[in-house]
C-alpha cells in the first residue's frame, strides 16, 4: 500500500489548490464530501494504478480550472485540530478533572519563498474571497514525471491532507539577505480529511486501477 510506512523526512512535501464551485451541479465539495470525491478533485481517473497530478503554477481563473500547485513552500503548519481542554472543578477531590471542549480551528499559516509572477495569483484569490478545497501531500521522495505530468501510483509512499477555505492574508516579506517571503494565512472550514493515499486494488497492480484509502 502506498500510505508512509517508515521513519522518513517529507522534505517534498507539497500544497495545492483548487477552486470550489459555486453550482452544486458541477460536482461542489463540502466538508461532508467521501473521500473518493475530495482525491479524484485533484487526479486524473486512476488508470493502471496511476494517478496524473494535473497541477500547474498558481493561477486566479474560474470555471473549475484545473489544481494548481502552490510553489516554494518553505514552511508548513501543523495539520490537525488543537486541543481545547477545559478543567473541571470536582468538590470533595483533591484534585480536578479534565474534558474536551469544542476546539478552535488551528492556525494555518505557509510561508513560501515569494516569486510575483507565480504567486501574485494567490493575493487575487484572497481579494476575491475565493472558496477553494486545499490539498497538502506529506511525500518523502518526488513523483515521476510522464510527458512534464506528475503521477501517483501504488509503488509511491505519501499521504494527502484535505480540507475546505479560503486565503485570508498574504504578507510580503522583502528579504536583504535571503529570499523574499511571504505568509499566506488559510481559514479553514470543518475538519481535515486524511491521511488519503491510493492502495492496490487487486493482485495485480497493472491491470487494476488504484483505490483510495484513508487511515482511520
Amino acid at each position: 500500500m502506498a500510505h508512509i510506512s517508515s521513519l522518513s523526512a517529507g522534505k517534498f512535501t507539497t500544497l495545492a489548490y483548487r477552486e470550489n464551485p459555486a453550482n452544486a451541479a458541477a460536482g461542489v465539495i463540502t466538508s461532508a464530501s467521501t473521500v473518493d470525491d475530495m482525491a479524484t478533485y485533484f487526479t486524473t481517473a486512476p488508470s493502471n494504478n496511476l494517478l496524473a497530478s494535473v497541477e500547474g503554477v498558481a493561477s486566479a481563473t474560474s470555471d473549475q480550472p484545473a489544481p494548481k500547485g502552490v510553489g516554494n513552500v518553505r514552511e508548513f503548519p501543523s495539520l490537525g485540530t488543537p486541543a481545547n481542554v477545559v478543567n473541571v472543578p470536582v468538590y470533595g477531590q483533591a484534585t480536578s478533572s479534565q474534558v474536551a471542549g469544542q476546539s478552535d480551528a488551528p492556525s494555518l499559516d505557509f510561508t513560501v519563498n515569494y516569486i510575483p509572477s507565480e504567486h501574485g495569483a494567490l493575493d487575487t484569490l484572497r481579494r476575491n474571497s475565493t472558496s477553494l478545497v486545499f490539498r497538502v501531500r506529506i511525500a518523502d521522495s518526488d513523483l515521476a514525471l510522464s510527458s512534464g505530468i506528475a503521477v501517483a501510483s501504488v509503488q509511491n509512499s505519501f499521504d494527502d491532507f484535505y480540507f475546505l477555505g479560503k486565503i485570508a492574508s498574504l504578507e510580503i516579506t522583502p528579504g536583504l539577505t535571503d529570499a523574499n517571503q511571504a505568509t499566506m494565512s488559510l481559514t479553514i472550514e470543518g475538519d481535515f480529511t486524511g491521511p488519503v493515499s491510493l492502495v492496490d486494488a487487486a493482485s495485480s497492480p497493472s491491470s487494476n486501477p488504484g483505490v483510495y484509502n484513508q487511515l482511520v
